[in-house]
């Protein structure tokens, strides 16, 4: 359960920074970043899902659609197509936690059918996928907020 409300506690972090850039152009990508805010909230949201996939091989990611905009690996200058409003990636995040605790109680002990190596980093339980994820998510937190800090001036 630990894990559970680091992930709810990073989440809080992340919406925080989000709302520090309400009014902001979410698509202008400053000097010196390689994506835009409306990328790192979207893979943000996407990236849990997809490990949560990987936890739980019966759980089914919502809003699908996203993955390829918003996953490891793409850029917005690749996107085609309705890509989601603020509103929509920021009602998605802040449901998304307790849909996800939900989905994962009493899994997160349980070994992977397939562990995930990252870097050489072995993960073979959920509950190490999950604690992985809070710190993934605590990455483009920080990204948010240099965007925050950024988009000021």
């Amino acid at each position: 359960m630990a894990t559970i409300e680091q992930m709810k506690f990073a989440r809080g972090y992340t919406l925080g920074q989000l709302k520090k850039l309400e009014g902001a152009d979410w698509d202008k990508m400053p000097a010196g970043f390689n994506n835009n805010v409306r990328w790192n909230a979207g893979h943000i949201f996407v990236s849990l899902e997809g490990f949560t996939k990987a936890i739980d091989p019966d759980y089914e990611i919502q809003n699908p659609d996203w993955t390829p905009l918003f996953n490891t690996g793409t850029s917005p200058s690749d996107w085609n197509g309705h890509v989601p409003s603020a509103e929509e990636i920021l009602g998605a995040l802040k449901s998304q936690t307790d849909r996800i605790a939900e989905t994962l109680e009493g899994k997160l002990d349980s070994r992977l059918a397939n562990p995930m190596n990252l870097g050489g980093h072995e993960m073979n339980t959920g509950d190490a996928v999950l604690q992985f994820t809070v710190w993934h998510e605590g990455v483009h937190a920080g990204l948010l907020n240099a965007f925050a800090h950024s988009l000021d001036q």
